[in-house]
């Protein structure tokens, strides 16, 4: 039960394609999602081989036209399962990372440095806690190199309390705009080569084998009975590409963001 809104903005001026998924549903886990979500550590107990589930989200993925301003993706959500005796377990999870086609430093430095400040306010242990678990999650292992150059990704979240992790993931949430705008503000009119278009045609295909392969939001709304299967797949962009044996040349722009995907960078300190 219960739905969304999914927004998707297609070949605009600025971004080729650009997606809100804000959604609350509820309904029972299929058994293959309460196997993914044991598998995390969660003991789920259900009653008659039912475990009813809310769970209540906003995210969004934008694929700028430009290959100099990078694509990004945020999601912000929560969790609740009620078990067997009626007992509800919650959590929060979600996180902001950025995928360049280009390394630009100073675009790095300031997307992190925004994300930190924003954890900052609550613990800060939560900043370099959550970028390592970005950078470990948005790995794409078949190519031994990550999505981006990460921001910060947090799933299972439920202490201190729920009130306080709330105001923790609005923090984290309302830093999006300002991490991120005045980069596409930065880029969106640079001038690009059609060798740097087709270099970012290549990295969205990246972009595609993680979301289909390993992305867990992906791979539970796939899961779901009656999902919506457009909404699912609003990440991936409007065009990409996948040549065979393409090798970028040493020392070259594109081989240098391949180094950073390879060996993930601290931009903050």
């Amino acid at each position: 039960g219960g739905g969304g809104i999914s927004c998707v903005l297609q070949d605009g001026e600025v971004f080729e394609k650009a997606g809100v998924n804000v959604s609350v549903v509820f309904g029972l886990l299929s058994e293959e999602a309460a196997r993914q979500m044991r598998s995390r550590g969660k003991s789920l107990k259900a009653k008659d081989g039912k475990l009813p589930f809310c769970a209540m989200g906003v995210s969004s993925v934008i694929h700028p036209k430009n290959p100099h301003v990078p694509t990004m993706h945020f999601n912000y959500r929560y969790f609740e399962i009620e078990e067997a005796d009626g007992t509800k377990q919650w959590w929060f999870g979600g996180g902001t990372d950025l995928t360049p086609t280009y390394l630009n430093e100073e675009d790095a430095i300031h997307f992190h440095k925004t994300l930190k400040e924003a954890c900052d306010k609550h613990d800060l242990k939560l900043y370099p806690k959550y970028k390592k678990w970005c950078d470990d999650y948005f790995y794409i292992k078949h190519r031994g190199e990550r999505r981006g150059i990460g921001g910060i990704f947090f799933d299972d979240v439920d202490s201190p309390s729920k009130e306080e992790v709330f105001q923790f993931v609005k923090s984290c949430a309302k830093a999006v705009v300002p991490c991120y705008i005045p980069i596409v503000k930065r880029h969106c009119h640079d001038s690009f080569t059609p060798e740097e278009k087709l270099w970012q045609q290549l990295r969205r295909g990246r972009y595609v084998e993680f979301n289909l392969v390993y992305d867990r939001g992906t791979k539970f709304g796939l899961l779901t009975p009656g999902s919506r299967i457009e909404s699912i797949l609003m990440s991936l962009p409007l065009t990409a590409r996948w040549e065979y044996m393409h090798t970028p040349p040493e020392s070259s722009k594109e081989a240098e963001i391949l180094e950073v995907l390879r060996n993930p960078k601290d931009w903050v300190h």
